[in-house]
């Protein structure tokens, strides 16, 4: 197959990409996107696999069907609850797949040098454009095959971390060597002067001594980041791993890894911005683990938290006209989504308002509370961003909060001291009554108190949050 389908199955499939991902942007036409994906990865693979230089047939489509077979296994055991730690595994494998195919891309090179140049009349595929390279264009695949292996080796270690920290295998805290930040300098200048060294013509030993120093970059950095920074971790991650794709479709001289590098790469960066801006943080401080320093001691959190049972809630949700809730990891960890769903619809049939406030950081991955909502068909006109439903809550009769700690925590803006200060938050303790649906009187994944619990409008209601919300829908009338 000549070069002229692949490039036009490259375009197709980049277009397809690229309509995938503006379809993400919302909820109704995300199931159309996900297709477009799929049609544009396998025209891709398809293309790839028929294209000029290509072979190895048989092997190719027994690894094909071993990936396929094992990622639907995953994906029939994997909850919506783990998608956050099944996504980070997924970043690990992009990274390591970088790592491997640098090194074979370094091997093939150094073959094709040792080869005379009649050999290289027989060569075909990759090691046929190796072949062609001037010495200028070898030193420029050196650089983009070392920064490829870099990217990706941070990306897999980082992210090995981040899913550890997200299944509960590792500590959320963050913790450092003694050195700290300098640690993570001195090995990247350390794998800088590696890579002056390769391109130089130093050997294979500089790029393995670069790939464990990245290894221990990717590691160090991510252990140093608190728990309640995953959600910008696990985008930041996905942007690293679209950036190790495209270093190494220039490697390859594929366009298509180069376009959906980009696009990856792109996306990751632009949405971890986004989130940072939503916690009021600069994305340097995040990635450098501050969170967590205060300035101060933290103001002093007075009164007492008063329960509820099931009868003084369903009696609040009776009487009230408009009902704004507030999901969070708390309800996806009790999988309580179709009990929420099922609450939804009895109010709604009672003629009351009802309405879902999202923060853009709630949960443990970007859009984590949209989806599973969206698989407990909750109307997506009724799930409103933060920016939209914050203002609504002084005139709101009750807002209840599901498994939420951070997102809702006025010491944001009450407290300069403290770990959040000036982090944009819900601002439920403006409605009429609050109430709290929580495991126990712990202060959450991120360990910082939160004075909403102890509000004089704020009752909490204790238990796990699928049997609490259970408990109410027959008391709805």
């Amino acid at each position: 197959m000549d070069f002229g389908f692949t490039t036009a199955a490259y375009v197709v499939g980049a277009v397809l990409f690229i309509l995938s991902l503006g379809g993400l942007s919302g909820q109704e036409s995300a199931k159309r996107a996900v297709w477009y994906g799929i049609a544009g990865m396998g025209l891709a693979v398809f293309a790839t696999l028929i294209g000029p230089g290509s072979g190895n047939w048989l092997l190719s489509i027994l690894l094909i069907a071993a990936g396929g077979a094992l990622g639907w296994v995953v994906a029939q055991r994997v909850q919506m609850t783990e998608m956050p730690q099944l996504v980070a595994a997924m970043h690990s494998l992009v990274g390591l797949a970088a790592v491997f195919i640098g090194y074979n891309a370094h091997l093939e090179a150094a073959n094709v040098a040792a080869m005379g140049d009649a050999a290289h009349a027989g060569l075909h595929g990759f090691a046929a454009i190796l072949a062609h390279k001037t010495p200028v264009e070898l030193n420029i695949l050196k650089v983009e095959v070392f920064l490829g292996v870099f990217i990706g080796a941070v990306t897999f270690t980082g992210s090995v971390i981040a899913f550890g920290k997200l299944a509960g295998k590792v500590d959320g805290k963050a913790k450092k060597l003694p050195g700290g930040h300098m640690l993570n300098a001195g090995a990247a200048a350390l794998s800088l002067l590696m890579l002056l060294l390769y391109v130089g013509g130093a050997g294979i030993w500089t790029l393995v001594l670069m790939t464990l120093l990245a290894f221990f970059i990717g590691y160090h950095l991510i252990m140093g980041i608190g728990g309640a920074d995953m959600p910008v971790v696990v985008s930041m991650l996905n942007s690293y791993s679209g950036w190790a794709a495209a270093a190494i479709g220039f490697s390859l001289s594929n366009d298509l890894l180069i376009v959906v590098g980009a696009l990856v790469g792109s996306s990751g960066a632009i949405l971890s911005y986004i989130m940072c801006k939503a916690m009021n943080r600069s994305f340097i401080s995040v990635i450098l683990g501050g969170f967590g320093n205060v300035t101060g001691p933290a103001m002093a959190v007075e009164g007492e938290q008063i329960a509820i049972d099931a009868e003084g809630v369903a009696a609040a949700l009776n009487d009230a006209d408009s009902v704004i809730i507030v999901p969070g990891y708390g309800m996806a960890v009790a999988q309580a989504q179709q009990a929420v769903s099922e609450l939804t619809r009895k109010l709604r049939a009672a003629g009351k308002e009802v309405r879902f406030a999202i923060h853009p950081v709630a949960g443990r991955l970007p859009g984590h509370m949209n989806v599973l909502l969206a698989e407990a068909k909750v109307p997506y006109d009724i799930v409103l961003e933060m920016d939209e439903i914050n203002e609504d809550f002084p005139e709101t009769d009750v807002a209840i909060v599901i498994g939420s700690n951070d997102i809702v925590n006025p010491a944001a803006q009450e407290d300069p001291n403290s770990p959040i200060a000036g982090m944009p938050v819900l601002e439920v303790w403006k409605a009429k009554q609050v109430f709290v649906s929580k495991r126990g009187q712990g202060t959450g994944y991120s360990g910082i108190e939160n004075p909403l619990f102890y509000k004089e409008n704020t009752r909490m209601f204790y238990g796990d949050a699928k049997k609490s919300v259970s408990d109410l829908l027959p008391m709805i009338k």
